[in-house]
């Protein structure tokens, strides 16, 4: 399973954020075939947001065969594989720096702090 998070600075439309989570779920392997996902009523709680928000996100991923709903037991991930083209994943990448960039800068870090630490991260150093 994997946890929701809606960032309201983003720009991006709190629907397509959780489409956005749940297909990249998939493609990470967070999220397997045939696993359970929150209700909508359950994650509009959770996120905060209107119940219509949720269902929307469900609707979409119903119709592109990501996600299947039966009734009376839940959604559920649907065994379609999910793609995600280098495009997608280019323009994903750029927003994710940007974002990284802006709250890192506010704290004064410049860019070769923050290369200097990424590079450590990458070496499997994650504390620090």
């Amino acid at each position: 399973m994997i946890d929701f998070h809606l960032d309201p600075k983003s720009g991006v439309p709190f629907y397509r954020q959780i489409i956005d989570q749940i297909r990249y779920g998939i493609l990470t392997g967070n999220l397997r075939t045939g696993e359970q996902l929150p209700t909508v009523r359950a994650l509009a709680v959770e996120l905060k947001v209107n119940l219509n928000t949720v269902s929307k996100a469900y609707k979409e991923l119903e119709i592109q065969k990501i996600l299947e709903t039966h009734q009376g037991t839940g959604t559920f991930i649907g065994g379609i594989r999910v793609e995600i083209d280098a495009d997608e994943r280019q323009e994903k990448l750029v927003a994710i720096c940007k974002e990284f960039y802006s709250i890192a800068a506010s704290y004064g870090f410049g860019t070769d702090a923050l290369i200097e630490q990424l590079k450590k991260m990458d070496g499997g150093d994650h504390e620090g």
